[in-house]
């Protein structure tokens, strides 16, 4: 076996000490077009488009592992409707850990509860949570001739759980726990500064998969503590954006976070790279990619997302799904308010109450608004069929 240095320094540089004007210009931009995002819609239909964009996280988080879930299989997952076929059964049931995981991450961060997102406590629980529920084949990994079952939210440990990625040799399972207990102390956001925090979530996001503390499932449990970071860090926008899109598809071409992430791999490169086993100039470029990815989905959420452009979509919604013309006001008011009592459809609509009721329970049986009980306000929902025509480019196809 090729000789590795198993010291913890290993994953230094975990920072950039010293930060170009492009860095720091990307912290800036990042920052304010994630607070203007946050801040464009009602925090409650904020928390509808949310749902919808866990759904959009899991979908590209998929295709990133090579698993081609479709959105309709993910949103089939979510109510219980899950494929025969033991093959497509198992990627519904990932994909309904994924949401089922980024939905607690999301409730934590809002009440003030979220852990440290890069301590070893919440990134074991992220693991473990995420195979919980796992059927048996899903916790079986097989390479180099053999098979492991590996445990949720256990770490790498013995002989026999040494791997390899790709040309990448991780640090041995011996060591893991030293490596993880080091990258907490890099990484705990409790001793950086608020830029220092969001240019901290790529490389905290390369060196986990570095240290690849799991058996399996290493390249989700990063893209989860990367939502979590980029919450904590205040860029998170109510969860109105996703860096699992943006890794996938790339600025230019697909095939780029793979590049970027075996490019960040490569050791220091003479004097002038910095103090660390690995190249600091190859940090620098990684992270300047990954705040790229992170401000251009952001652009894209909100051009998505831009409430006039979404209101004249509501519009082309009625139309099409066949509504009263007045079912427009119902939910552009919904849209607005956040939520709208039941009685008030009436004055809403201008329509009489019996019709104003018998409209409302149309939009509610369509799925387009919902409630938490069956005389509660409604707040507005976004099944597939509606983000078909309200944000047609969301997924390469619905």
């Amino acid at each position: 076996m090729p000789h590795r240095n198993e010291a913890p320094s290993r994953i230094e540089p975990c920072l950039l000490d010293e930060t170009g004007t492009e860095i720091l210009d990307l912290v800036a931009s990042l920052s304010g077009a994630a607070q203007a995002l946050g801040g464009r819609l009602h925090p409650r239909s904020a928390t509808g488009l949310a749902d919808l964009v866990r759904v959009m996280n899991c979908y590209y988080s998929n295709l990133i592992e090579g698993h081609n879930t479709t959105p309709r299989e993910i949103e089939r997952a979510l109510t219980g409707d899950l494929a025969p076929a033991e093959e497509r059964r198992n990627l519904q049931i990932e994909a309904r850990a994924h949401i089922r995981l980024q939905r607690a991450i999301d409730r934590q961060h809002a009440a003030g509860e979220l852990p440290e997102p890069a301590s070893i406590d919440f990134i074991r629980s992220l693991h473990h949570s995420f195979y919980e529920d796992a059927p048996e084949a899903m916790l079986l990994v097989e390479g180099a001739g053999r098979r492991l079952r590996m445990i949720p939210g256990e770490f790498r440990t013995g002989e026999d759980q040494e791997v390899s990625v790709g040309r990448h040799l991780p640090p041995s399972a011996a060591v893991v726990e030293a490596f993880m207990a080091h990258f907490e102390a890099r990484y705990r956001f409790a001793r950086l500064g608020p830029g220092s925090r969001i240019m901290a979530i790529a490389a905290a996001h390369h060196r986990l998969n570095y240290i690849h503390p799991f058996l399996d499932g290493n390249g989700r449990v990063s893209r989860l503590m990367s939502h979590a970071m980029a919450l904590e860090a205040g860029i998170g926008a109510h969860g109105l954006w996703s860096v699992s899109r943006g890794l996938a598809r790339g600025l230019e071409s697909r095939g780029e976070y793979k590049r970027m992430m075996d490019h960040a791999d490569s050791p220091r490169q003479g004097d002038l790279d910095g103090r660390g086993n690995l190249s600091r100039r190859a940090l620098a470029e990684l992270t300047a990619w990954f705040l790229k990815v992170c401000v251009d989905q952001v652009g894209f959420m909100s051009g998505l997302f831009a409430l006039d452009t979404l209101v004249e979509r509501l519009k082309v919604y009625v139309a099409r799904r066949e509504f009263k013309p007045e079912a427009f006001s119902l939910l552009e008011q919904t849209l607005q308010r956040g939520e709208l009592p039941r009685g008030e459809a009436a004055r809403v609509t201008g329509l009489k109450e019996r019709s104003a009721r018998d409209l409302l329970a149309a939009l509610v049986a369509d799925g387009i608004l919902g409630s938490e009980t069956p005389k509660g306000a409604v707040t507005l929902r976004f099944p597939l069929d509606a983000v078909e025509i309200l944000f047609p480019s969301l997924f390469p196809e619905t």
